[in-house]
């Protein structure tokens, strides 16, 4: 399922400066196309999949379909039919539940970072793969390389590209490489300038294999999601993954600016690191699924521990000369409504799409490609940035207004719910390039952008095999 042979074209060359979910799928994604020269610059020495549980919406499962991953992504996952809220003493505050329309298309799944980090690697070259390359450096005024980009690593070697993707986070080389240009060409946006908004310090876990007789939920084909909103600074939870595995979640929040910035500067990504005391914090408050939270804790192997700070902020800026951002590099998510992973995905099907029709290396073809790929994503990401904000606030949000809202949204009309899950389920994009997999049907999907070449080249294939039939009836 890749792009046909005879769809040849001046294709870029490309360096994705991150292996993080938006790199690695929109290396898929060049996979599938046969004909982008592409390479993979990750920071990280080796592959070492961090993080905990984390959900998908229909609005991207289709994607895994098309690209013929459904089935192995479904082998790693639960359905997940909502979540349901305690305070802390475990007593019941309330159940968010998905709608049956959102769940009969498929509704949210819910499966390990880890597992998923795995899939999308495994589709990927080794050869296209370079480890321990931490970018210090952007280029693109290069004395030796003018029309094209140049990066320079921390280890001196120096890639040269046509165009490069920051799909590197949230602290993004890319985007601050980018950024100190504009600002000294005086055209960077006043916005884009302010710090991160401050979030909560975040610790998550899986643990090793649990025996489903303690634990029964284990034997659910479903997962159960428990999280406990107490205290006066902190919010913990839980849920059950494939496997016979939990996956553990600690929110130490509303920090005080001292805090937040010794936080800050402890933290740049995810990853395993003794943190003894925060760990401590939370070893003997109640477990949902019963017992003490240190129950899980004892039973999770180090390394599969890690800790982050979570900041959130929607920039303005996504791209600039032969450089674009992707991912958490240009809105990151607080994780309220599992929409940080989604929009990656989506951000990288759609820029995709907009390079498939690149034919050429000029900057000028490249900055149409990526301000159709802004047009297609901002709103969309916007809207869903808010969103995100909304949906933490609830699920674990500590202030009486925060209270307030997750008593209102607890009691909700389904009909509004539904409304609200239909107008994001049905923005589902896919690869315009290839053959679109079937829909689910329940709700219709927003139109997208066609490839503009692939239409082309289906028309003349379309064309030649209307021709050839007309010639062997003539014979």
């Amino acid at each position: 399922m890749t792009t046909p042979a005879s769809s040849k074209r001046v294709a870029p060359r490309v360096l994705i400066v991150g292996a993080g979910l938006s790199g690695l799928m929109l290396a898929i994604l060049f996979e599938k196309m046969g004909d982008v020269e592409y390479f993979i610059l990750e920071r990280a020495p080796a592959a070492k999949p961090l993080g905990s549980a984390m959900s998908l919406t229909p609005s991207i499962q289709l994607l895994f379909d098309q690209l013929g991953m459904g089935e192995e992504l479904k082998k790693i996952s639960l359905r997940f039919p909502g979540a349901k809220l305690y305070d802390e003493n475990l007593k019941l505050l309330g159940e968010v539940v998905h709608p049956k329309t959102f769940q009969k298309m498929g509704g949210h799944i819910l499966l390990p970072r880890p597992e998923l980090f795995d899939l999308l690697l495994s589709k990927i070259p080794t050869e296209r793969m370079q480890w321990k390359k931490r970018v210090l450096k952007v280029d693109e005024e290069d004395e030796d390389n003018k029309d094209q980009v140049t990066i320079t690593c921390a280890d001196g070697s120096k890639y040269v590209a046509d165009m490069v993707v920051g799909a590197d986070g949230v602290y993004s080389s890319v985007r601050q490489n980018m950024y100190r240009v504009m600002e000294e060409q005086g055209i960077l946006p006043k916005a884009d300038k302010e710090p991160l908004n401050v979030g909560f310090a975040c610790m998550v876990g899986v643990t090793s294999a649990m025996d489903p007789e303690k634990y029964p939920e284990l034997k659910d084909d479903f997962a159960h999601f428990r999280s406990v909103v107490g205290g006066v600074r902190h919010n913990w939870g839980a849920i059950n993954m494939p496997n016979n595995k939990f996956a553990w979640q600690f929110n130490l929040q509303y920090l005080d600016d001292k805090e937040a910035k010794r936080q800050l500067f402890m933290n740049s990504e995810w990853g395993p690191e003794s943190n003894k005391e925060m760990l401590d914090e939370f070893k003997e408050l109640p477990n949902p699924f019963g017992g003490k939270m240190a129950d899980f804790i004892n039973e999770t192997p180090p390394e599969l521990v890690s800790r982050v700070f979570l900041e959130y902020k929607l920039f303005k800026t996504w791209y600039h000369g032969r450089c674009v951002l992707v991912g958490d590099a240009c809105h990151k998510m607080l994780p309220g409504g599992g929409a940080g992973a989604v929009n990656a995905f989506q951000d990288a099907v759609i820029l995709a799409n907009c390079l498939y029709d690149v034919d050429g290396k000029s900057v000028s073809s490249l900055q149409a490609a990526f301000q159709s790929y802004y047009e297609q994503r901002f709103e969309k990401a916007k809207a869903i940035y808010k969103m995100s904000e909304v949906m933490s606030k609830v699920m674990s949000g500590l202030t009486w207004q925060d209270r307030l809202a997750r008593w209102l949204v607890m009691r909700m009309p389904q009909w509004v719910l539904q409304r609200d899950f239909e107008k994001a389920a049905a923005y589902r994009p896919q690869a315009m390039f290839l053959p679109l997999v079937g829909d689910k049907g329940m709700i219709p999907a927003d139109p997208q952008k066609p490839c503009a070449r692939y239409v082309a080249l289906q028309k003349k294939a379309a064309q030649a095999k209307a021709t050839a039939a007309t010639g062997s009836v003539a014979v």
